[in-house]
């Protein structure tokens, strides 16, 4: 490692200054009451009859209050004279297995004790059909075989396609509930045909399946309820799309672009399916999604407890540390990558010795003209740029912007593991 310390002994780290970004950020006070409105304003309990089995479909992203979420809608069930029970809608995830799936529901905090339903969890699916090029349509068993169907999910940008759906509520009803064979078929033929194929097969589901009504969240830029709508099944198509619109104009970015060097602090499953969210970051692993600023090299700097070693989304970082490549269990970002068909997101960046030098061969390999004044900016995880660090040679800049409040003196960057590991 003696020739890498070398090439990388005279390059300048930047002194960073601590800033917060300000965001439009409507939000729900009082969720509980917002999830009994909207269940009533939608008028789907009458199609519970008493007696029935009414499967609730939960996914595993951090759905903000997604405990309250799905117990209000289990008491909204009992009240209507059902018995409610969650199923996991989330594909592949949580190892493919039953018992890592609830495993998962239990780290978000959904368990029979938070929402008064029993978990029912199990990987085997029905097939219900077959689109027109034959990609079959798949159905946890569980939720099949109940009386009645409702899906909680939250609605926003997906991260690898663009079309008038992304990731919500059909998403879930044909990938999430679809577990890993599901999964698996929703991504055969590519990210480049997924928002035509989600939609054809939610169609099909729910012609099929007892599906009376999605419960849909918007979060606003710190991932707060911002809406909260409960929709009949046969309003989906037709409601699902203008709420993405609308969770897009909700979404926080980095208020600086382009930017030369973005260090993240920590990556993972936990804090998006693609370790980290690209319409944060810039940086896609298909082509079928884009936006976001101009990002000339990314070094990640962590995994997050929580994603247990799943790396899946390291493909996309240029440089990371030998300590994130210690605790990456490959097997799990394969079996991410090989259900998905995308591969770039488990490829290994340039691996260096530590956190320093991880981010000075991001800015040395940057092309910046002048290196001292390379544009970096170091963020916690793309969930959490409220408050961020920029470099001096973005302060003008900041200073300019309105919605950006300038907190620190700049300071030397502090690149020691315990520091990378906490918020920055």
């Amino acid at each position: 490692m003696e020739i890498i310390n070398e090439l990388l002994r005279g390059i300048p780290i930047p002194k960073m200054v601590k800033v917060r970004q300000k965001f439009h950020a409507p939000e729900i006070e009082n969720v509980e009451e917002a999830v009994r409105e909207a269940i009533a304003e939608a008028k789907v309990m009458a199609r519970i009859k008493p007696g029935d089995l009414v499967a609730i479909a939960v996914g595993s992203r951090g759905v903000a209050d997604l405990p309250i979420l799905v117990r209000e809608t289990a008491n909204a069930v009992k009240n209507a004279g059902g018995n409610p029970f969650i199923v996991p809608a989330m594909g592949s995830h949580g190892g493919a297995t039953a018992e890592g799936q609830k495993d998962v529901l239990e780290q978000l905090g959904v368990t029979e004790g938070t929402t008064g339903a029993p978990v029912k969890s199990s990987m085997e699916v029905v097939e219900i059909g077959r689109l027109e090029n034959g990609l079959p349509i798949y159905i946890d068993k569980h939720a099949y075989e109940a009386d009645k169907v409702i899906v909680i999910n939250r609605i926003k940008p997906h991260t690898a396609f663009r079309g008038p759906v992304e990731s919500g509520l059909m998403k879930m009803i044909t990938i999430g509930l679809g577990k890993q064979k599901g999964a698996e078929a929703a991504h055969a033929y590519s990210f480049k045909y997924m928002a035509e194929h989600v939609v054809k097969m939610a169609k099909i589901a729910i012609a099929r399946v007892p599906i009376i009504f999605g419960l849909g969240t918007l979060e606003n830029a710190y991932d707060r309820p911002a809406k909260i709508v409960a929709i009949p099944s046969e309003e989906i198509f037709t409601k699902e799309p203008s709420l993405l619109l609308e969770a897009k104009s909700l979404m926080p970015r980095i208020m600086f672009d382009p930017i030369d060097v973005l260090v993240v602090n920590e990556m993972g499953k936990d804090i998006s399916g693609d370790g980290m969210d690209p319409n944060i970051t810039g940086r896609y692993a298909t082509p079928y999604a884009s936006g976001g600023p101009k990002v000339t090299r990314i070094a990640v700097l962590g995994l997050t407890k929580k994603t247990h070693g799943n790396a899946n989304g390291i493909g996309m970082a240029d440089m990371s540390t030998k300590k994130v490549l210690d605790e990456t269990a490959l097997e799990k970002g394969y079996a991410n990558a090989l259900t998905s068909t995308v591969i770039d997101v488990v490829k290994l960046p340039m691996i260096l010795e530590n956190e320093e030098l991880a981010v000075k061969a991001a800015i040395k390999t940057c092309n910046a003209f002048d290196l001292s004044k390379a544009r970096v900016v170091r963020i916690k995880n793309t969930l959490d740029i409220h408050e961020i660090w920029i470099s001096e040679s973005l302060l003008e800049e900041a200073r300019q912007n309105e919605f950006i409040e300038i907190l620190s003196e700049p300071i030397e960057m502090d690149l020691s593991s315990k520091t990378a590991e906490q918020v920055y």
